[in-house]
């Protein structure tokens, strides 16, 4: 039979787990379990639903390469530039933090979550979307997952890629594997993630749309409420067809309203904008979108970059190394090595 390997998580590292994993093992059934609608995880893209070429970056914005990490992760970057899904970021971003000197910024001219959609077309993946894993037990050497929708089935090894905090949410061996372990469980509950909303702005074609000094994206300082704010479609190097905006909140205030429903916090939010842009028109459609797991800001310690609960079931993600593309490729590479010393030790 076929070794089949369940990778649950829809976001970067699992994307590159798997295209590991097919290069490794040409034979391997990968199947991908995600709860959300579609690929990125937290590298998400939201489309207008009235107009399909128009959309918005809600997660991450763009990508540094530093020198270090560019040629350690060569092979993933020239893949990338090479398919025309990373480009240099060639627009001004006001406020912008000083990089390591020879760093590299790039921009998703196709939306951020087509870097992760890259490697799962790459790795040949099924993918199913709104099968969100409940329940994971250990029987006859196989592993038993459940969703919340009653669909269940049978792999050979299973790696977790969600934020750390959702394992906790488990039924069945990783549960009691948690209960019992209480070094594991402390390390666990140490790794910590900032929160944080995000807008999409829709706007129709032609509506001016400008930041300070004609830049294509600013960090704003002092503001309670908004942190960083990007004409999205300029940022990603495309200036023609209709502008698409992203309002990013501050970590405070996310903390602050985590628990608030983003219909409740879109207003707050329409309202600062309204107040920092007078002289923009209104939005077409808004999107708000809550990440309650935004960026790590307290990882697994030592950065181990996975942790194997056993017999072929391991953790992964930039919880286990640091929230960036370099940090996910670092932890998938772990998570392989992982794997595949379970899988072969076992035929």
């Amino acid at each position: 039979m076929m070794t089949r390997v369940l990778l649950v998580g829809g976001g970067l590292t699992s994307a590159v787990t798997g295209l590991l994993l097919r290069r490794e093992l040409p034979h391997v059934e990968l199947i991908l379990w995600d709860k959300a609608r579609g690929a990125g995880g937290r590298m998400s893209t939201s489309r207008n639903p009235n107009d399909a070429k128009s959309f918005v970056d809600l997660g991450a914005q763009y990508i540094s390469a530093t020198p270090e990490y560019a040629k350690l992760h060569s092979m993933y970057y020239e893949e990338l530039i090479g398919a025309g899904i990373l480009a240099p970021l060639t627009c001004s971003i006001e406020g912008m933090k000083d990089s390591a000197e020879g760093t590299n910024h790039y921009v998703t001219p196709k939306g951020i979550s087509s870097v992760v959609k890259h490697f799962m077309n790459s790795a040949n993946i099924d993918v199913k979307f709104g099968y969100h894993v409940n329940r994971i037990d250990l029987s006859d050497n196989k592993w038993n997952v459940q969703t919340n929708d009653g669909a269940a089935d049978t792999f050979d090894a299973v790696v977790l890629t969600m934020p750390v905090p959702q394992l906790f949410g488990l039924s069945g061996t990783v549960k009691d594997t948690l209960e019992n372990d209480e070094k594991l469980r402390s390390s666990l509950l140490s790794v910590d993630y900032s929160s944080r909303y995000a807008l999409g702005l829709f706007f129709d074609e032609g509506a001016e749309i400008k930041l300070k000094n004609g830049s294509s994206a600013q960090y704003i300082a002092n503001d309670s409420i908004v942190r960083f704010v990007a004409i999205d479609n300029k940022k990603r190097g495309l200036e023609n067809g209709a502008p698409s905006v992203v309002v990013h909140t501050s970590v405070p205030f996310g903390k602050a309203y985590v628990e608030e429903t983003t219909e409740e916090i879109k207003p707050i939010i329409l309202k600062k904008v309204q107040e920092l842009f007078p002289e923009w028109p209104e939005p077409a459609y808004v999107k708000c979108q809550k990440w309650r797991f935004s960026q790590v800001t307290s990882a697994y310690p030592g950065l181990p970059g996975c942790v194997s609960l056993g017999s072929g079931l391991v953790i992964g993600g930039d919880g286990f190394t640091h929230s960036n593309m370099d940090g996910c490729i670092e932890s998938a590479k772990s998570v392989v090595d992982v794997v595949i010393q379970y899988l072969k030790k076992g035929s």
